[in-house]
């Protein structure tokens, strides 16, 4: 009875002997209450998701380098950057501190991958992590976030809609990117070319982008009609498909 609440549970069921079945509720209700703060389990599931996240992009980023150190193309280019810096002259040593053929050949990837690190802007889902972006800080950043949209979004109504400003670059892409609904990474994959095309097409305007969407979807039609892959399986949802039955005798 040295809690406040519990003394007032018991003297309420002094005054009122009756309620037997409220008092076991408030009773059981306070034995099996959990005993753990409810905010710091909060803080730890954040926590152990912002790790995993961390660590999930992590490796989606080293994947993604060691694929091209595979691709001919970044290979070669990163191999020749190598040999004009020195590095791959370094690792064929000899006299005291030579070394085996497998050493250096691993030695030599960690220095070609180290370059692709360094001279290849990798976007989109595989982009090297950033500690900004996981949940923890996502939300202790949210109300910044929230204050930068907000301002944006008044110099926004302010330029365009008051003054009536026309449009640069970066807010023509922005236009054409909620189009698309395609979030900042995915849009940033994109190839420089594609981006162009999307200029050049006048796409931030909507008639325009209509008829985009509209030739799009015609051509992605015409590939799966010409796609062997889809010829047989529009055959076997016709022929053998789902929710057909048959009863054969063996």
């Amino acid at each position: 009875l040295q809690d406040e609440e519990t003394r007032k549970d018991y003297d309420y069921m002094l005054d009122h002997p009756e309620e037997y079945y409220r008092h076991y509720y408030h009773y059981y209700s306070r034995r099996l209450a959990p005993k753990v703060d409810v905010r710091i389990v909060i803080l730890v599931t954040v926590c152990a998701i912002s790790v995993f996240q961390f660590f999930s992009w992590w490796s989606s980023y080293n994947e993604a380098i060691n694929y091209l150190a595979t691709v001919p193309k970044y290979r070669i280019q990163a191999t020749e950057i190598a040999r004009q810096q020195g590095l791959l002259n370094k690792t064929k040593e000899k006299g005291k501190n030579r070394r085996s053929k497998e050493e250096i050949r691993e030695e030599e990837e960690e220095i070609i991958k180290d370059i692709i690190k360094n001279k290849i802007d990798i976007k989109g889902g595989y982009q090297k992590p950033k500690i900004y972006d996981i949940l923890l800080f996502q939300i202790l950043l949210a109300p910044f976030y929230l204050c930068k949209y907000i301002v944006w979004y008044c110099w926004w109504i302010y330029c365009f809609t008051i003054k009536g400003q026309e449009y640069g670059v970066e807010e023509k892409l922005y236009i054409i990117r909620r189009y698309m609904k395609m979030s900042q990474s995915q849009f940033d994959s994109l190839e420089d070319h594609q981006k162009d095309t999307f200029l050049e097409r006048q796409l931030w305007i909507r008639e325009n982008y209509e008829v985009y969407k509209r030739e799009q979807e015609e051509e992605l039609k015409k590939k799966m009609a010409m796609d062997p892959r889809w010829k047989r399986y529009r055959r076997w949802m016709k022929n053998e498909g789902p929710g057909r039955l048959t009863f054969i005798d063996d």
